[in-house]
């Protein structure tokens, strides 16, 4: 029986992370062919948008927001795993401006192949970063599959005046980015046994790292518009940014944040199936500079896992957001621009 010593859990799994994902094209035909939901004046934010996470009004002061997140294993180490689940679920709140609140666990594991230390484990290392965030841990439900697959449900609130969709990007606003991309590469490497363990380090420590300070930050800013960049990739989390918009965004390739040798990697193949999907996905809604060759569009792509917050901000505001982010520890960058031109369309240059 494997133990937390002698386990890899990428091994476990065909995918890993986000990665794990229904691809976007897919998904988008199964929602299609569902009925439209009764109408609820409370509901503030559901299926139209492709936002992060559901918001219903209960007060005239109070509304909540929901979401769930799960996956496979994306690294080996199951503490970590844990952490970057519980990262990835509780991202969604705070690109919806809300305040996470309470959470709960999402377990699926063969508890007659694996030692129970490593179910004890990733959960150990969600509840950390759940104390971390300030969340509280109510419940749960686990089910015995041979596959091991976590995540979290998360609700948190936020003021209905207060809620941040995708919805509002503006011509002339500037994007900003406060994580770099090139994750699902690196982890495709990992599993692949192409990282070194300071590599592994480094795209965990991206992984595990909350947006609770970019929100908190973003807090008092007049944010147009904001998404987290997960499994669906920078360029599909823009597009659905730009349609939901009704605008054209730029994005300018040269000052997107990438991880340091996710080019090397994917020119050696470790690009993720959910890359390749996400690149043809948005085919028909992006265009590229002919300077960049597939494999800088593929990175483009990539199929994050915990990743950044993308967001919509007057050019006015934005030099002032980046810097008190950068004071306080999160390297944001400005990435592109919100166009009047070629409304639901992106051009990378």
């Amino acid at each position: 029986m494997e133990t937390s010593n002698s386990v890899k859990l990428t091994s476990l799994t065909t995918k890993g992370g986000c990665g794990c994902k229904i691809g976007p094209a897919d998904l988008s035909q199964v929602l299609q062919s569902l009925p439209p939901a009764a109408f609820d004046p409370n509901l503030l934010v559901g299926l139209d948008t492709s936002d992060d996470a559901g918001v219903y009004k209960l007060t005239e002061d109070i509304a909540i927001v929901q979401t769930l997140d799960f996956f496979t294993p994306i690294v080996d180490d199951p503490y970590d795993f844990g952490q970057i689940a519980a990262t990835n679920a509780i991202s969604d709140v705070y690109a919806m401006g809300g305040k996470p609140i309470t959470a709960l666990n999402i377990v699926a594991f063969p508890i007659s192949n694996l030692d129970k230390s490593i179910l004890s484990d990733i959960l150990r290392g969600a509840g950390d970063k759940l104390k971390e965030a300030g969340v509280t841990l109510v419940g749960g439900h686990s089910i015995d599959d041979q596959e091991p697959k976590f995540g979290l449900a998360v609700t948190g609130t936020v003021h209905p005046d207060k809620v941040r969709t995708n919805a509002g990007a503006k011509a002339g606003d500037k994007l900003v980015l406060t994580k770099p991309i090139g994750i699902g590469i690196y982890t495709t490497s990992l599993k692949n046994g192409a990282l070194s363990t300071d590599e592994i380090k480094q795209v965990t420590a991206v992984m595990t790292t909350l947006n609770k300070t970019a929100a908190e930050v973003m807090a008092p800013f007049y944010i147009h518009a904001a998404t987290d960049v997960t499994g669906f990739g920078l360029l599909g989390h823009a597009t659905e940014m730009a349609k939901a918009s009704k605008t054209g965004i730029r994005i300018f390739a040269d000052h997107v944040p990438i991880l340091p040798r996710t080019k090397e990697l994917a020119e050696a193949g470790r690009i993720p199936g959910g890359t390749k999907s996400n690149y043809n996905h948005v085919a028909d809604a992006v265009t590229y500079s002919e300077r960049l060759d597939q494999t800088d569009r593929y990175i483009l792509c990539d199929a994050v896992t915990s990743g950044g917050l993308l967001l919509s901000v007057s050019a006015e505001h934005v030099d002032q957001l980046v810097a008190e982010m950068k004071e306080n520890g999160v390297n944001a960058s400005i990435i592109g621009e919100v166009t009047d031109k070629h409304p639901g369309m992106i051009h990378v240059e």
